[in-house]
């Protein structure tokens, strides 16, 4: 097992094809221990060479509500007004930290999303 840093896009080919070829070893054998670490390595590098940006917070509240099966007169009863859902759904009106707290609660979207910028109609 000869392990190395991932430098660049042919070291990280090389790893990806590696670890392709090794993914099903038992864990405890010498092939198990060098998926385990080439697995780190390769999180590693994608962290930073392709970072992955934060949703945006009104497209992560819709895909949320989706997965929920929820519609937008049950978040007016968690945030307010259907009016207002709406208006915030459509990016006409900002999230107030009061709103936030509560999506965050009943969608279960960390707070971190929903407190980013983002730009209003």
């Amino acid at each position: 097992m000869e392990i190395k840093p991932i430098n660049n896009e042919k070291d990280y080919e090389f790893s990806l094809s590696r670890l392709d070829n090794i993914f099903d070893a038992k864990k405890g054998t010498i092939e198990g221990d060098e998926l385990e670490i080439l697995s780190i390595l390769i999180d590693k590098y994608e962290e930073e060479h392709f970072p992955i940006g934060m949703p945006d917070p009104i497209e992560a509240i819709k895909f949320r509500m989706e997965q929920m099966g929820m519609k937008q007169k049950e978040l007016a009863e968690v945030i307010g007004l259907k009016s207002r859902v709406s208006e915030i759904l459509n990016k006409k009106r900002k999230l107030t930290l009061d709103m936030i707290r509560k999506i965050s609660s009943k969608l279960h979207i960390p707070t971190d999303i929903l407190i980013q910028e983002y730009s209003t109609i």
